[in-house]
């Protein structure tokens, strides 16, 4: 495997896989290949994905894709054996988060090839740089049903950002040129190249690199300097400013020109579930996190804010909640890649396309010029009121009454012990949050986890794809039990391939963000949330099943188990200790924990609640 770590540099050094059409192409030519005649369409696409640099697939052949694997078996690409497909999409994902670089997985025809549409889904509505690649049945026998028949293009074309059908060899090469050009490039997303297999297993002739044509596909990556200067001049008058970051700004490396913004305005700075570790949290410019389960400072503060500057984020209803009710006196620059972002939630008063680094670099030359001509806000009213909000309602939690231990000091300690150097992973619900929450993220690319489409099961295969991607790093999934059920065989994977990776299961016996709700919202009727056997009262059997810890070691890790609050640090030592062998940890907790602050949905953000019957109330003092 090859080293690279998290951060900063290690995102630099893969910015050659994601920003622009020029660096795109240079990498293409550097990697081309030796010309060959009278080869299989397999051959060609292995040694087109040899050129294109890829490293490893992760993937499970069958009939439709099977000609693809006979050259695979000689090459210098690593197969990882998945044991779902699930799990190669969200390995690839995984990978893709945690290098910068494109990922890659592999799958057959029919079931193969659907049980990819939930990480493709998953891949485009966080924007992460994927090439699917399928197997199709012979182009003869498309549209006739035959066995394992799948019209994967048609079934994928809303969650792509494009697909291909290609049914000739002589095309492979400059299909899975295009395809990695398209993902890595503008905003990133998922690719599918769905081959037949009579295309595989046709004789062709292959040379690299090949010519692309893809007419109208043109990214606009340099802002318009005028949009630029009149974003400038608004930052510039603002008393009440908000550096709105998103997932964009990690997209495009653009984390160093960010602190810089951040310095030069003097402003706030939050940043989205997609965006933690864009922004240092130990900054004093960080009010943390926005949204749902945000920081009451960090919700008010785009609440009041006067002039929001929304940087490779998409006003999603998450952080908004009630739209119509969302930042009501501020003026909003939008800069995204995407120009169908612009305005397609929320108004923007100056709207810029472009690359996230180029438009706050663009940006920070164009406040020095305000400020040389004596234009500088004094923020000192708003931040008295911003450390105040900060002051009076900080992230905290209670401990279970029943003694039990608690999951937020779980994390909140993991995250201690394994450091700012580790890469995190979260599945979806409570554990996802506190995750959020209580963990300080200090560096780009250590924290990953499905925000748009909420994936369950995500955490454990993004794991084995980010220490696969990232072999000298310490990665833990922090999962639910929930979750953990859903995607734990890839477990198997992790310990035949020597992915050594780490998973803490938060055990609280349900479904647990659903049992929230049902608590708030339902009156405590618990309707098919509960994970675990309960007795006639109610109450959890003494039986454990699964067994976690046994789960574990059948399928090749080490298990560990911590039901107190007095063994956590020893426990999570212990794992720490562990390089060999993938290891799993059995958190045991209370079963009823909340994830506070909270927005309820559909609600305005104005309502959100510190605590289960605590609201802040902002109508004194404002600036």
């Amino acid at each position: 495997m090859n080293s690279s770590t998290p951060g900063e540099s290690a995102t630099r050094e893969a910015a050659a896989a994601l920003t622009g059409v020029e660096t795109t192409a240079r990498s293409l030519a550097a990697a081309a290949a030796e010309p060959a005649t009278g080869i299989t369409g397999a051959q060609s696409l292995v040694r087109a994905l040899e050129a294109v640099g890829v490293e490893v697939v992760f993937g499970i052949p069958g009939g439709a894709i099977l000609p693809a694997y006979d050259p695979l078996f000689d090459s210098t690409v690593r197969h990882v054996l998945v044991r779902h497909e699930q799990g190669a999409g969200h390995a690839a994902t995984g990978y893709a988060q945690a290098t910068g670089r494109v990922g890659v997985c592999m799958a057959t025809s029919g079931p193969g090839a659907t049980n990819l549409v939930t990480p493709l889904a998953d891949a485009h509505m966080d924007s992460v740089p994927v090439v699917a690649i399928t197997g199709q049945v012979p182009s003869a026998s498309i549209g006739t049903d035959a066995f394992q028949e799948a019209d994967i293009r048609g079934i994928t074309m809303p969650i792509t950002k494009h697909n291909f059908l290609v049914t000739s060899a002589d095309e492979i090469p400059q299909r899975i040129a295009e395809a990695f050009h398209l993902a890595a490039t503008g905003r990133p997303g998922p690719v599918l190249v769905d081959i037949s297999k009579d295309a595989l297993q046709a004789t062709t002739d292959f040379s690299w690199p090949p010519r692309m044509d893809l007419p109208g596909y043109r990214p606009t990556t340099r802002p318009h300097g005028k949009q630029v200067r009149e974003a400038a001049a608004l930052i510039a008058a603002a008393r009440r400013p908000v550096l709105y970051v998103g997932g964009g700004v990690l997209k495009a490396s653009a984390t160093e020109e960010l602190a810089e913004l951040a310095r030069l305005t003097g402003a706030p700075v939050v940043t989205t579930l997609m965006a933690r570790g864009a922004f240092p949290d130990s900054d004093p410019q960080h009010l943390g996190m926005p949204g749902m389960h945000g920081t009451v400072a960090a919700v008010t503060a785009l609440q009041k804010a006067d002039v929001l500057v929304a940087l490779g984020a998409r006003f999603d209803d998450r952080v908004t909640g009630r739209l119509s009710s969302f930042a009501p006196e501020a003026q909003v620059i939008h800069a995204d890649i995407d120009p169908a972002e612009i305005g397609k939630n929320r108004k923007a008063d100056v709207p810029i396309v472009g690359d996230a680094r180029e438009t706050i670099a663009e940006l920070v030359v164009a406040l020095r010029a305000e400020h040389e001509a004596g234009r500088t806000p004094d923020l000192a009213a708003w931040w008295t009121q911003l450390d105040s909000w900060r002051e009076r309602y900080p992230l905290g939690y209670d401990w279970p009454e029943d003694g039990t231990l608690s999951p937020q000091y779980v994390i909140e300690r993991l995250g201690a012990i394994a450091g700012p150097d580790a890469i995190y992973t979260a599945g979806v619900g409570q554990h996802q949050m506190w995750a959020a929450q209580f963990i300080s993220y200090e560096k780009p690319g250590t924290w990953l986890n499905s925000g748009g489409l909420g994936t369950m099961g995500y955490a454990v295969p993004a794991a084995m794809g980010a220490k696969y991607g990232c072999p000298d790093t310490t990665v833990w999934a922090i999962d639910g039990d929930g979750c953990f059920q859903m995607t734990n065989q890839e477990l198997a994977t992790c310990a035949i391939e020597g992915i050594p990776v780490k998973v803490a299961v938060i055990n609280n016996g349900n479904l647990g963000m659903v049992r929230q709700w049902q608590t708030l919202f339902y009156e405590g009727r618990y309707s098919n949330t509960k994970l675990h056997p309960v007795g006639e009262d109610g109450k959890p059997k003494p039986v454990r099943i699964p067994d976690f810890v046994a789960l574990a070691e059948a399928l090749g890790c080490v298990g560990l188990r911590c039901e107190s609050k007095d063994d956590v640090d020893a426990v999570i030592e212990k794992a720490m200790a562990i390089d060999d062998a993938p290891v799993v940890v059995d958190f045991v907790v209370g079963h009823d924990a909340q994830v506070w602050p909270m927005v309820a949905a559909g609600a305005s953000n104005d309502d959100i609640l510190a605590a289960r019957g605590i609201r802040p109330v902002f109508g004194e003092g404002q600036v």
